[in-house]
């Protein structure tokens, strides 16, 4: 009785229990995981409650479906978006701005986010729209737009190319790429984008 009394004391305390932000933090690390190798379909509440060392009561406690947790989940991981620095020229502003969305489609949270994407049905999908526009599409079309802006003000873009259509032009080809002809998104593909696309649609019409 003494010897159970002393395994069960020695492994709480080297299995301290979490609690508060802590614990909340590991729930949502091991749902980004699940989504990003097992992906929507596959992630189960179960799956995540043992991701993070916890138990499946503890996750519904604080996120009564899986809808509620991977719209935390998304919101907690996605990457900021920051200000695209000055390259000197707007080809090299959007191979820079193109290097960073590539890097953020396939990290941890891009996978993730990929994931609801791809799998999610129609009525799933608008849960997750807000949280996918304002934390993804918006960023990118709002550093694309400086982008533009900034080649208008050297000469190199003509002043009409700083519309939503242009706009989309890279972040649409980026995902028809990723999803339907499975790129990974290679320099090379990156610069034959920006010089055989970009750079001839945004290019004042007198040169």
């Amino acid at each position: 009785m003494v010897t159970s009394s002393w395994t069960a004391a020695s492994a709480q305390a080297a299995s301290p229990r979490r609690r508060g932000a802590v614990l909340e933090r590991a729930i949502l690390e091991a749902a980004l995981d699940q989504l990003s190798t097992v992906g929507w379909n596959g992630l189960t509440m179960e799956g995540v409650a043992a991701g993070a060392q916890t138990g499946k009561a503890a996750v519904y406690r604080r996120w009564p479906s899986k809808e509620d947790l991977v719209a935390d989940a998304l919101q907690a991981g996605l990457p900021p978006f920051e200000d695209v620095p000055d390259m000197g020229s707007v080809r090299d502003d959007l191979l820079e701005l193109c290097r960073r969305a590539r890097e953020a489609m396939f990290s941890r949270p891009g996978f993730a986010l990929r994931s609801v994407i791809h799998e999610c049905d129609a009525s799933q999908a608008r849960r997750f729209q807000e949280i996918i526009f304002g934390g993804a599409v918006e960023p990118t079309i709002r550093l694309l737009g400086e982008v533009v802006d900034r080649g208008i003000r050297r000469g190199e873009v003509r002043p009409d190319a700083a519309n939503s259509y242009v706009f989309d032009v890279i972040p649409a080809m980026m995902m028809y790429r990723s999803k339907v002809c499975a790129s990974e998104w290679s320099e090379r593909d990156i610069e034959e984008m920006i010089d055989r696309l970009m750079v001839p649609l945004l290019r004042p019409t007198s040169e």
